[in-house]
């Protein structure tokens, strides 16, 4: 083996452990005395080929003086020399003093045994013979598998499901136009009935749809109904449009109501209610 560590001391650098091997954390120290007052600060330790710092130096106050110490690790065998930096001692006035980091120098031994330095050639490997498997893993497999591939297509293949009937949804009974009327509401009376008598006539003229105005509703009407009442049906739209606005105020909503009722029925066909 390798002797470990033949310790040499340059510039005042000491090292441990005793024996070191490759990856061992290794402790470099140097004392520097001062005089009362003096501070010492050490310079930055550059990473090597062989060599690299494990962190920052460390600088320890001692009986009149101070302790420098670094801690490396050594990545190959052997005889090893690093280039210290350089330390500087720092005076209470303000006053610094330089000294030259010098060299340290360690041996470092190999964590490889010496007796197998050089190993004798070994015969070569035989091919690797796996054991025997069994078929039954496979085929239990394969028929899960397979198992799993019909019942997903017959997921797949079932039969839609029967529609359900909603159920039919009673509708409250409308709010005469008494009632309406009552309660002081003669613009609600007059827009149901606007609304009612505009479907009716857009079920019978499809041109003449809720979308378009009341002119142009008309225009539709003469153009497919000319037997219409046009001038009836005018002036019912017409008055029913301002008193829902409530631009007419002194206008009896009830008889207009019941006339566009009228009208609505006349446009259904077979004189069906809209509602």
């Amino acid at each position: 083996m390798i002797a470990a560590l033949a310790l040499l001391v340059q510039a005042g650098w000491t090292a441990a452990p005793a024996r070191p091997t490759v990856g061992d954390t290794i402790r470099l120290e140097r004392r520097v005395e001062t005089a009362p007052g003096w501070r010492v600060r050490a310079g930055k330790l550059e990473a090597g080929t062989v060599a690299e710092p494990l962190g920052d130096p460390v600088v320890l106050s001692t009986g009149g003086g101070w302790v420098v110490r670094y801690g490396v690790v050594a990545w190959s065998p052997g005889p090893i020399t690093l280039d210290m930096p350089p330390l500087w001692r720092l005076g209470p006035d303000g006053t610094a003093d330089s000294l030259a980091g010098g060299t340290a120098s360690f041996r470092v031994a190999s964590v490889i045994p010496d007796s197998l330095r050089d190993p004798p050639p070994q015969p070569p490997i035989g091919p690797l013979r796996l054991d025997r498997a069994s078929p039954i893993p496979v085929f239990a497999a394969f028929l899960l598998a397979v198992g799993a591939l019909l019942g997903l297509i017959a997921w797949r293949r079932r039969p839609p499901r029967a529609d359900v009937p909603e159920p039919a949804i009673a509708l409250d009974p409308d709010v005469p136009d008494a009632r309406w009327l009552q309660v002081g509401e003669p613009k609600a009376v007059a827009a149901r009935a606007t609304h009612r008598l505009r479907i009716a006539i857009a079920r019978a003229i499809p041109g003449a749809h809720e979308a378009l105005s009341t002119t142009e509703v008309l225009a539709a009407v003469e153009l497919a109904r000319p037997d219409a009442p046009l001038r009836e049906l005018r002036d019912l739209l017409l008055t029913l449009d301002q008193v829902a606005f409530a631009t007419a105020h002194v206008v009896d909503v009830a008889p207009l109501a019941a006339r566009a009722r009228a009208l609505a029925r006349e446009f259904a066909p077979n004189g069906k209610h809209t509602p």
